[in-house]
C-alpha cells in the first residue's frame, strides 16, 4: 500500500493562504509490503524565500518521516520546525508503542492536538500504515491530496474531508 500527501493550505507556515506564484508541497509514501515491512519515504518542494541554512523536516528521521516494523510508517507534511520538534513522526510510533495507542488515535493526536498546541502556524497532516495494514490520513488544513492502494482493493485519491469539517 503507498500514500502520497501534500500540504495545501498554508504557506510552508507564514500563516497565510498559498498562491500560485508561491507553490509548495511535500510528496511521502508509506508501505507495508508481504512479508509486514514498513517503509516511509518523504520528499519537499521546500519554501520559496526561505532563510538561509533553513533545514526543514524532511531529511530529518523522526521528523518527517519514520518507520518501525513492530508500529507503524509515517510520512508528514507541513511546518518541518514544528514537525521536527515534536518528533511527530517517531511520536506516532511512541503512543502506538508505550500508551498502546491505535494507529489513528496516535496519528490524530500528533496532527490534531500536539502540533495545533505548539501555535497558530501549526499546520500539517501526515499518512501512515501500521503493521496490521490500518491506514490513517489526518490533518488539519483545509485538504490535503492524498491516495491509497491496496491489493484487490479499490483505489483511492482524495484531497477533502469526507464528511463536515
Amino acid at each position: 500500500m503507498t500514500s502520497l500527501s501534500e500540504d495545501t493550505q498554508v504557506d510552508a507556515g507564514l500563516g497565510v493562504p498559498r498562491s500560485d506564484d508561491r507553490a509548495i508541497g511535500t510528496v511521502g509514501a508509506v508501505a507495508l509490503d508481504v512479508h509486514g515491512h514498513l517503509a516511509a519515504a518523504t520528499s519537499t518542494g521546500g519554501l520559496t524565500n526561505k532563510r538561509a541554512g533553513r533545514v526543514g523536516d524532511s531529511p530529518i528521521i523522526g521528523a518527517g518521516t519514520y518507520a518501525d516494523d513492530r508500529t507503524c510508517a509515517v510520512s508528514a507534511t507541513g511546518v518541518g520546525e514544528l514537525l521536527a520538534r515534536l518528533v511527530a513522526a517517531h511520536e506516532v510510533a511512541a503512543r502506538m508503542r508505550h500508551a498502546g495507542e491505535t494507529l489513528e488515535h496516535a496519528a490524530g493526536g500528533v496532527i490534531m492536538d500536539a502540533l495545533v498546541q505548539l501555535g497558530g502556524a501549526g499546520t500539517g497532516g501526515l499518512v501512515a500504515v501500521d503493521a496490521r495494514g490500518n491506514v490513517a490520513m489526518p490533518f488539519n488544513t483545509e485538504g490535503m491530496y492524498r491516495g491509497r492502494v491496496v491489493a484487490g482493493d479499490d483505489r483511492r485519491v482524495e484531497i477533502y474531508r469526507a464528511g463536515p469539517v
